[in-house]
């Protein structure tokens, strides 16, 4: 065991966001500074509609670096992505506190953080500061719980980082926004990608080939699929979709004495569930949109789930609350050992086996 999986354990002893805040504090001071590692070239990807190359298929969520603080520093730790957020166009609080749970025994999380950061402005400048080459670094965007005008905050977002990250998601599908999901239903949806459209056709004047995702909710119906999927399909300039974000079910098997707070589920449990939507949405837009596969991942065996599912990459959060942040290496250590086994070159081959 090293000293950044001692260091996580010891963290753990903390109130949940607590720990988070000492974590991104460690991070920005030093106190905990990773080394940074060349990936194996057999675990490259490339995301083929959104242009991106990547070192490996590995993302970290939109959730950790929710005011784009240590973005750098977890691209050392050998993540292929990160992804800061998500940010609104002002500053808010969110909601009241305790809002972070952990389900230890379910190795979950539950949260109802209500899109809680700095505002854009700070979210930029940090962006606008870190060289271009330092990796892909995506931007993930909301609306103010009090907007009058929810699309026009992301209209706002999306022209904000377009020139500062390496891809920017618009994210309508957190449950701790009253309402916010209801930008998944086909009209709104149309109406959001529509108005987004209009922004970034403007926006490639200046900066061209910004990819843009969709981060949908794992709590879909076989119609709600249909329809999410036709609609981005519709739009030529969107990239892809995440599939997905937290859950509002609550599985039976659940043991810990917090599985009824309210908020999202996210960490093991999901697995399954989320898994299962990739491939829905697989099923309807084969390798038309580019899927990132989020939910739940522990494991080489979770990724390589994912991407016999549709997804070409796949993004964690939780995992490391439990696992510490060297879980990624070991991860792209194990994926390594599976292809070496089956004989395999490429990841592309277990999206096709």
């Amino acid at each position: 065991m090293n000293l950044f999986d001692v260091a996580s354990r010891a963290v753990r002893i903390l109130p949940a966001e607590t720990a988070h805040r000492f974590t991104i504090n460690a991070l920005k001071t030093g106190l905990a500074k990773p080394s940074f590692e060349i990936d194996d070239p057999r675990l490259a990807v490339k995301l083929r509609r959104a242009g991106l190359h990547l070192p490996n298929p590995i993302g970290l969520a939109a959730g950790f670096d929710k005011n784009a603080e240590v973005f750098s520093q977890m691209l050392a730790f050998g993540f292929g992505l990160t992804e800061c957020g998500t940010v609104t166009p002002r500053p808010q609080d969110g909601n009241p506190r305790p809002r972070l749970f952990r389900l230890t025994q379910d190795h979950a999380v539950i949260n109802r953080m209500g899109f809680n950061n700095e505002g854009i402005g700070m979210f930029v400048r940090r962006l606008s500061s870190a060289p271009r080459s330092i990796g892909i670094v995506g931007a993930n965007v909301g609306a103010n719980k009090d907007s009058e005008d929810r699309i026009a905050d992301y209209v706002a977002g999306v022209k904000a980082v377009w020139s500062y990250s390496s891809y920017v998601t618009i994210n309508i599908s957190s449950p701790n926004t009253p309402g916010l999901r209801g930008l998944q239903d086909r009209s709104a949806l149309e109406e959001l990608l529509g108005r987004i459209g209009d922004a970034a056709r403007e926006m490639e004047s200046a900066v061209k080939n910004r990819p843009v995702f969709l981060k949908v909710a794992p709590d879909l119906d076989d119609k709600a699929i249909q329809d999410i999927a036709e609609v981005g399909l519709a739009q030529d300039w969107l990239a892809g979709l995440i599939v997905s974000n937290t859950t509002i079910d609550r599985p039976e098997t659940l043991a810990s004495a917090y599985k009824r707070e309210t908020g999202g589920l996210s960490g093991a449990p999901l697995l399954e569930k989320s898994t299962r939507i990739l491939a829905a949405f697989h099923a309807v837009v084969g390798d038309r949109l580019d899927l990132i596969g989020a939910g739940g991942i522990t494991s080489a065996g979770d990724v390589i789930a994912k991407l016999r599912a549709g997804a070409q990459a796949v993004q964690l959060y939780s995992a490391l609350v439990f696992h510490g942040p060297m879980l990624v290496r070991r991860i792209k250590a194990d994926l390594i050992a599976v292809m070496e086994a089956e004989g395999l070159t490429s990841l592309s081959a277990f999206r096709t086996a």
